[in-house]
């Protein structure tokens, strides 16, 4: 096997119906830019409060990816 180096990044992925979507949002985002994309960690979860409702999931994820350099 081939030595590769990875990059991790953190993104935040957000969504008004649950944290799997919002986790969904934000690799799928990542996957517009970022070619190669290897793992995706959920590794934190909150939600956004108004007035005590919940208005949004929040999912905190690090997603690796090939690192290429020029």
């Amino acid at each position: 096997m081939a030595e590769s180096v990875y990059k991790i990044i953190e993104l935040v992925g957000t969504s008004t119906d649950s944290w799997e979507k919002a986790a969904a949002v934000a690799v799928e985002r990542a996957a517009q830019s970022l070619r190669d994309l290897r793992i995706a960690e959920v590794v934190e979860l909150d939600m956004v409060l108004d007035e005590g409702k919940v208005v949004a999931y929040r999912a905190k994820v690090k997603v690796s990816f090939k690192y290429e350099s020029s």
